[in-house]
């Protein structure tokens, strides 16, 4: 009852969002600016400021993350190797691979703020922090290889990791804390009320994305991503977590990033290295092509 009165407000936000843009408020061509604004500035904030500000917590950290990886390694593997039992194409097959292990980050971040406050969101950068680079090595690595996209896939994947500024904000969080660097009060006081205003507009771009319909052809694939990323993925991290002696608080967090959606980000990737785009579409919900969180 506590989880889901903490996730209600979420879910409100989304539903909201998806009002907001069926009734084509405030304009048509607002929201793809104010996923830029997200992408590129408040996110980062958020996580910068969270992570260069963290105090204590500490433990059970590298159990949540060892437990993240791990799971994500084991969902791709059983992925691949019933690969053959699926009567897909090869392109189509990448966007179900995507779907079954890609999250959310943004939704994962509210989510983690709604149940554990500030200790929430440390938790949630550091799964991001771990997971982004693993991901985007693991989804580009699978539309190279079946999609024989050669060169231009795997550098696309070192200019992708180098300008993320997700990356580079979890990155840049960890080096100032680690080094105990005192940034000015000022400073960090603006970069976090920046961030605080991704939480509220994130979510509402969240829902002005949202696409509820499919066609047919595509229904197995989702199906068939659905089923590991939203059933296999968080048992495995559930299981991990008690396997490393992970505390309740990350355990909690780690569960709910191994149980988020796909990451919007998933249909940039397809359309760039030639995967199934409209099947990856359905997958992750976007209306339009959106900026990865």
């Amino acid at each position: 009852m506590v989880v889901a009165q903490s996730l209600l407000p979420i879910f409100a936000l989304i539903l909201f969002g998806l009002l907001l843009a069926r009734r084509g408020f405030p304009a048509k061509d607002f929201w793809p600016q104010a996923e830029r604004l997200i992408y590129w500035l408040l996110f980062p904030c958020l996580l910068f400021t969270t992570l260069a500000t963290a105090r204590g917590g500490g433990e059970g950290l590298f159990g949540m993350a060892t437990a993240l990886v791990v799971a994500v390694l084991v969902i791709s593997s059983l992925v691949l190797v019933s690969r053959p039992a699926w009567p897909l194409s090869a392109a189509a097959f990448t966007s179900v691979f995507q779907g079954a292990i890609r999250q959310n980050t943004y939704v994962g971040l509210a989510g983690a703020f709604a149940l554990a406050g500030s200790e929430g969101l440390t938790l949630a950068a550091v799964a991001i922090a771990t997971l982004i680079p693993l991901l985007n090595l693991l989804c580009v690595g699978v539309l190279v290889v079946l999609r024989d996209s050669g060169e231009r896939g795997w550098s696309a994947l070192g200019r992708e990791v180098l300008r993320n500024p997700l990356i580079l904000a979890c990155a840049l969080g960890i080096g100032v804390n680690a080094v105990g660097l005192a940034l000015p009060a000022w400073l960090l006081e603006a970069m976090a009320v920046l961030g605080r205003a991704s939480l509220p507009l994130g979510l509402l771009a969240v829902g002005a994305a949202l696409r509820l319909s499919a066609e047919r052809r595509e229904v197995s694939g989702i199906v068939l991503s659905t089923f590991p990323k939203l059933i296999l993925m968080p048992l495995v991290v559930w299981y991990l977590c008690g396997q490393f002696q992970v505390p309740e608080g990350p355990t909690r967090i780690a569960v709910l990033f191994g149980a988020l959606p796909t990451s919007v980000s998933s249909f940039i990737l397809a359309r760039q290295l030639g995967g199934d785009e409209h099947l990856m579409a359905s997958t992750s919900s976007p209306r339009r092509p959106c900026l990865p969180w």
